[in-house]
């Protein structure tokens, strides 16, 4: 049997925000802080080796490998939707992309009303984590736990080529999307230190559980928040069949994510009433938001075949993969130190979008997440997808055991709109494809095709063939509470219940255009100074670039060719 005492905070998961809370708590040596993990040791050479970033995401051991129930307006399929349960969560299984979003998401998520989220006031909190390889500015920082780099550099010349492409097709050119122009194409950074995937456990969580005062305890699963009334007073969990509850003197944080968080909520009786009848649960808290709100990006390959022998498809037998697995585990260097998204894009998807909802990862390589070959020979392809989706959907309980999966319905493309924006990836990319910077490199285009032309063959194309790029999010929506959605207010307090906040991805109000890694832990460095009730950090008054012509065009110039 396990020993447990009372603890000042009880945090309920070890992912990106779990881990950045678990080392903020701890800096006060008076607090004593419980961190419960369902998965185990991130100690893998599959996890720390950024090159095999396809097998932990795809592996029962790393992740829960939930799927949607059959999405109605993607020909019904069960859509792939993998969360970590390991030390790092997400952060231990996910592509290593480090884009905090555009400015204006942020802006986007006050006007929301979530009140006091805006760009300036998160900006502080991105710099803070933030470990910057490169020059320092008003918007990069050198110093803190994350370590964020361009890989390798983009030695291979196809990166630089799409960069180049993107500006011969009328786009801007960015040195730092993540500084005060996010739009444009550039290199992409990503979350490596001396070749080694830089996680949320790596990063914040080892470092803390070198203090007495933080106990991490995994292979737990949690089933409920404990009440007495509206007061969280802890949680009960099961660790090897036996079950055990344990108390919290201040508070219980949820940092389960956004499939795990509303999940635990509704196990506790705080939900929609119906939802939670269906499920045999009891009613404790009316909240009807828990579950609601959910988002996700989609992305799909478009691929060409490369007229040089220059790309990774070259290195995926067997011997290849050995000589990259020794020298990584040798040096820490080469081909196993990179995620080989080393270059990107973001543009806007048609003239009236205001900021950037289209976003590129280029690849010198053509293969699927799972490492698999498109074909036999040299390719290379860009993920692309539509970042500012309009539909929304759901997480809910089917039954009132944790051990049995919630059900999840995205509705991707439900809205028109989403619908339109994927029609304008498959255009804008032919187009970008299509210019001189690419002609020593672009061969057949191996999808969609070249047959695929009309709006209702890209669609039924997009139907069939996109993914979701993993950026599930929104399920527990900050707000205030007036809004019937608001799970939390400003402040990351669940609505209703004292002592109890969430503090993960699922209460981004709306998606952010990029990747979510980067701003889920700058919104857990935020929330750890609210909990501690610290003054927060300054205000930084940036500027941030906009096209200046925005309502009128879809890019700043005329392509040059195409």
């Amino acid at each position: 049997m396990l020993q447990f005492s009372d603890y000042d905070y009880i945090i309920v998961g070890a992912g990106s925000a779990g881990c950045v809370l678990a080392n903020r708590l701890t800096e006060d040596a008076n607090c004593e802080v419980l961190l419960l993990e369902t998965g185990g040791s991130d100690r893998s050479i599959f996890i720390q080796m950024p090159t095999a970033l396809s097998i932990p995401m795809n592996t029962k051991k790393y992740a829960w490998q939930y799927h949607s129930e059959p999405e109605p307006y993607l020909n019904n399929r069960q859509m792939h939707c993998p969360r970590g349960k390991v030390l790092g969560g997400s952060s231990s299984i996910n592509g290593m992309v480090y884009v905090r979003g555009h400015a204006k998401d942020f802006d986007e998520w006050e006007a929301s009303g979530a009140e006091g989220w805006n760009y300036q006031q998160c900006l502080p909190y991105f710099k803070k984590a933030e470990d910057w390889a490169f020059t320092p500015d008003a918007y990069r920082n050198q110093g803190g736990p994350l370590a964020v780099n361009n890989g390798n550099n983009m030695q291979n010349p196809l990166y630089k080529a799409f960069i180049k492409a993107g500006v011969e097709a009328g786009y801007m050119e960015t040195a730092d999307y993540n500084g005060k122009q996010q739009e444009g194409f550039g290199p992409m950074h990503m979350t490596i230190k001396k070749g080694v995937r830089w996680s949320a456990a790596n990063a914040y969580l080892k470092p803390a559980m070198q203090r007495p005062n933080l106990h991490v305890q995994t292979g737990v699963q949690v089933d409920q928040v404990l009440l007495e009334g509206n007061q969280a007073t802890g949680v009960r969990f099961q660790h090897d069949k036996e079950q055990y509850s344990v108390k919290a003197r201040r508070e219980v944080i949820l940092s389960a994510g956004p499939i795990g968080s509303p999940q635990i909520l509704q196990l506790s009786g705080i939900g929609d009433k119906e939802t939670l009848d269906q499920a045999g649960v009891e009613l404790r808290h009316q909240l009807p938001g828990v579950g609601q709100n959910l988002q996700d990006h989609l992305e799909f390959y478009f691929q060409y075949k490369c007229r040089q022998p220059l790309t990774l498809n070259s290195k995926l037998g067997p011997f290849s993969k050995l000589a990259i697995g020794v020298r990584w585990l040798l040096f820490k260097t080469g081909l196993g130190a990179t995620n080989h998204f080393e270059s990107c894009g973001f543009i806007r998807s048609k003239a009236g979008i205001e900021w950037p909802d289209l976003q590129y990862h280029f690849l010198p390589a053509a293969m699927r997440y799972d490492g698999r070959s498109a074909f036999a020979g040299h390719g290379f392809q860009l993920h692309i997808g539509h970042n500012k989706p309009k539909s929304r959907g759901w997480v809910k309980i089917k039954s009132n055991q944790a051990t049995t999966a919630p059900q999840i319905q995205f509705n991707y493309l439900q809205h028109p709109d989403d619908i339109e924006a994927f029609r304008a990836c498959v255009r804008l990319s032919r187009e970008i494809i299509a210019q001189p910077a690419m002609d020593p490199y672009r061969g057949e285009e191996i999808q969609p095709g070249a047959k695929v032309v009309s709006d209702e063959e890209i669609d039924a194309f997009v139907r069939e063939s996109v993914e979701s790029a993993y950026h599930p999010c929104g399920s527990c929506k900050m707000g205030s509470v007036e809004d019937e959605w608001a799970v939390v207010d400003n402040q990351t307090r669940v609505h209703g219940i004292k002592g109890l906040r969430v503090v993960d991805s699922s209460i981004f109000p709306t998606i952010p255009n990029g990747n979510l890694n980067a701003p889920t832990i700058m919104l857990a460095e935020r929330a750890a100074d609210m909990i501690k009730e610290q003054t927060p950090a300054a205000t930084n008054e940036v500027e941030v670039a906009l096209d200046a012509q925005w309502q009128h065009s879809q890019r700043p110039n005329a392509p040059a060719r195409g």
